[in-house]
């Protein structure tokens, strides 16, 4: 693998090492949603999310339009929802191991 390649597979990686974007993902799984809209909805602080989109945006997993005077966030790279679904499926599965292991 050329070491170009390799980084940018890296970087992906780094952008969604991160338990609120991960949460901010799953939120707009439901759809498009505003700054205000998913900091009720995670909790987090307006200026947290802001930070976190902006990483998002940057790596093009997620877009932004205007609506009126807000940003509307949308999720632009709908294969970053394959990717998570593969890393939960494999912890899943080691739950399920360990679990048995400790009821065995």
């Amino acid at each position: 693998m050329p070491e170009p390649l390799a980084e940018l597979i890296a970087q992906r990686f780094r952008v969604l090492a991160d338990p609120t974007r991960i949460r901010l993902l799953d939120q707009l799984r439901e759809g498009p949603a505003t700054v205000g809209e998913l900091r009720e909805r995670t909790g987090a602080s307006q200026q947290n999310v802001s930070k976190h989109l902006g990483v998002l945006l940057g790596a093009g997993i997620v877009s932004r339009s205007k609506r009126g005077t807000y940003s509307v966030y949308e999720i632009a790279d709908e294969g970053v929802f394959a990717l998570c679904e593969q890393v939960c499926g494999g912890l899943r599965r080691q739950v399920a191991e360990l679990d048995a292991l400790l009821a065995g």
